[in-house]
């Protein structure tokens, strides 16, 4: 089956990954063939869980779909943009006076839903998002044109997995709000003034148990009617203006 254009520029070859690696550029997903060995595999690996940077593991058909090249195993996309540590996203805004506003992404792969919903963040003054690698959309050139270039000027987290960020987030004090369509609260009832960050799901799916056993309240937008869902994309819209208008409200 042939295979189309890569989403983003290609590093091919093992050396070349590593020393792009050891010279911070960054990385949006790395794709490894399955039998791939060696000492250079071992340190790339270990590199990459260093930098929280996915790791795909595939047969030689998908590396072969990529590049005609001599890829010995080993095809990486490079990252259009730059991510920041989630500890040191959440320090830098209360460093700043700032009430914390995050979003995070639970199984939602969708780079157009992933862009949109950067846009709707930064126009309702999220400070962040946070895409955990374990099931993530990687941020294309398609997800940056969707977010209207918000990519670029929000910061952005990676983290291994979403448990591990419910952790960082309430270490901080920063409320965890889980998103459903039969949550326990309407969300003009929850309070958005206090720091918080929002978990939205997969669409299909919805947000994953650990949230629904570890978020601090499950917040719901009412409907008039009985239909299915919204948009993921629309619903984070609605749910971070609720968040604004609230803390406008609270000056």
């Amino acid at each position: 089956m042939k295979q189309g254009r890569p989403p983003l520029p290609l590093i091919i070859g093992r050396k070349p990954l590593l020393e792009a690696l050891q010279q911070g550029t960054a990385v949006e997903k790395i794709f490894l063939l399955r039998t791939a060995t060696g000492p250079e595999i071992n340190e790339i690996k270990q590199l990459a869980r260093e930098n929280n940077i996915p790791i795909s593991q595939v047969p030689v058909e998908k590396l072969n779909g990529f590049t005609k090249a001599q890829h010995q195993g080993v095809v990486a996309w490079t990252g259009l943009i730059q991510y920041i540590d989630l500890q040191a996203a959440i320090s830098h805004v209360v460093d700043q006076g700032i009430v914390p506003l995050f979003v995070l992404l639970d199984g939602v792969t969708d780079v157009r839903n992933v862009g949109a919903i950067a846009r709707s963040a930064l126009c309702c003054g999220a400070q962040g998002l946070i895409l955990p690698t374990s099931s993530s959309a990687s941020l294309t050139e398609d997800a940056i044109k969707t977010s209207a270039g918000a990519l670029n000027k929000l910061m952005l987290c990676r983290i291994p997995s979403v448990p591990q960020a419910i952790d960082v987030l309430r270490l901080n004090g920063i409320q965890v709000l889980g998103t459903q369509m039969k949550g326990s609260v309407p969300v003009f009832e929850t309070d958005l003034t206090i720091p918080s960050c929002i978990v939205m799901g997969a669409e299909d799916t919805g947000i994953s148990k650990d949230v629904l056993k570890r978020a601090d309240h499950l917040i719901r937008i009412p409907m008039v009617t009985s239909f299915d869902s919204l948009n993921v994309s629309v619903a984070t819209g609605m749910i971070l203006y609720e968040a604004l208008r609230q803390r406008i409200l609270n000056g």
